[in-house]
């Protein structure tokens, strides 16, 4: 396990810590001309908050293999009047999400017509704020100031934007060789997100993930929740907390490399079944609920194998009870020194594993603990050049 983690997982700290810089350099850029560029100012237009957000693994310490990906949430201006409304408690949102629509509230002004009907769709007799014409809407915007940054930073790095329908635009980086020593190609995810307050935000729901159950509403009317900030203040706390030689991260990081090479010699359709039930999400929540049943002292780097393998166990209970509950919505048992948003206490409890049936799950609790047990086995026959499959080109 050690062997694989230094040779296969682990990341340079310096050449992570020169992907963020120059990652941060090009979005501040991109985010500061098309706030500048917007169309038509005023509350009647969307418009960039002028900030971002870094989220994801890259930016919590354990993201793992190659510093070549990131996610940042790009915050939006939006007219005022629209009150978020919680949807999964009220049966039209799907098992194992939490979705909420912004509902246009009662009375709004006649002047306000023209955003609803550019951004807007009906449901239940009101207009919501559509995520797909948000996306359409941020897609093009974006892509209308590429040229003056491309122009402006065409000293350090080449960049590009693509998109494919239905998901967040991708900003591709080449660096100049003459401008970084770490001459990688990185692509970054910008994610359109609406402000809640207290640092959450919404977010549009990939094509590919939970889907409201079947009936009148459309789809884009609703948005998925992003507590990533949260995420990232436990984090925080845990360090805080944890022995400075803590493992915890390690487990994470060796779990998702051992997911990935089992993924190698699974078939479909398990193979994409496999991915998206043990998805870094899903290993992410089941480490924090672990972390807090125990003392942090246990976590101590010399203990990784234990620990690990508690995980793999502690997962494995919860494949088979078909039960993983989301660890921030409506968890009274969170330390109190996080101090979380009011919104997320009074949020319905969510059920990540909801969306999977009992089959499927009973398989990958097989596979999980197959995959621990012949774990040498796996990194050896999966590791070899026949079996890595090539990253995919940005």
């Amino acid at each position: 396990l050690e062997t694989f983690y230094a040779r296969q997982l682990r990341l340079s700290p310096h050449v992570l810590g020169h992907s963020k810089a120059h990652v941060g350099r090009v979005v501040a850029e991109l985010v500061r001309a098309a706030k500048a560029q917007g169309l038509q100012p005023g509350p009647l237009a969307l418009s960039l908050r002028g900030d971002f957000v870094r989220i994801g693994s890259a930016y919590e310490q354990h993201k793992v293999r190659s510093p070549d990906c990131f996610d940042i949430l790009v915050p939006l201006r939006l007219p005022p009047h629209l009150e978020p409304q919680p949807r999964s408690a009220e049966g039209l949102g799907p098992h194992g999400a939490f979705l909420c629509g912004l509902r246009a509230r009662a009375g709004w002004p006649r002047r306000y017509r023209p955003f609803a009907d550019g951004f807007c769709v009906e449901l239940q007799g009101h207009s919501h704020l559509s995520s797909g014409l948000v996306l359409r809407w941020f897609q093009g915007h974006l892509q209308r100031c590429l040229g003056a940054v491309r122009y402006r930073l065409q000293d350090r790095c080449r960049i590009s934007l693509s998109a494919c329908p239905g998901h967040p635009p991708t900003l591709h980086i080449v660096p100049c060789s003459d401008y970084v020593c770490c001459h990688i190609s990185m692509a970054v995810r910008l994610i359109p997100a609406v402000p809640l307050g207290d640092a959450l935000y919404l977010t549009a729901l990939p094509p590919d993930g939970p889907r409201p159950a079947p009936g009148p509403q459309p789809p884009e009317a609703l948005w998925g929740l992003n507590a990533s900030r949260q995420e990232q203040r436990l984090l925080g706390w845990l360090k805080e907390q944890a022995p400075a030689s803590s493992c915890h991260l390690k487990c994470l990081q060796i779990l998702k490399g051992l997911r990935d090479l089992r993924g190698q010699g699974l078939e479909e359709p398990f193979c994409s079944q496999w991915g998206r039930v043990l998805s870094s999400y899903v290993l992410k929540t089941a480490l924090f609920s672990l972390l807090l049943q125990g003392p942090l002292e246990a976590w101590d780097e010399r203990f990784l194998v234990e620990r690990l393998e508690d995980l793999v166990l502690y997962l494995r209970g919860c494949l088979r009870k078909q039960v993983l509950m989301h660890f921030f919505l409506g968890n009274p048992s969170l330390p109190e020194a996080l101090a979380l948003p009011r919104f997320l206490k009074e949020a319905a409890p969510v059920n990540l594993l909801a969306a999977f049936d009992g089959p499927t799950l009973d398989l990958a609790a097989f596979q999980l603990i197959n995959t621990w047990i012949q774990a040498p086995h796996v990194i050896r026959m999966y590791s070899s050049p026949r079996y890595l499959r090539p990253a995919p080109a940005p």
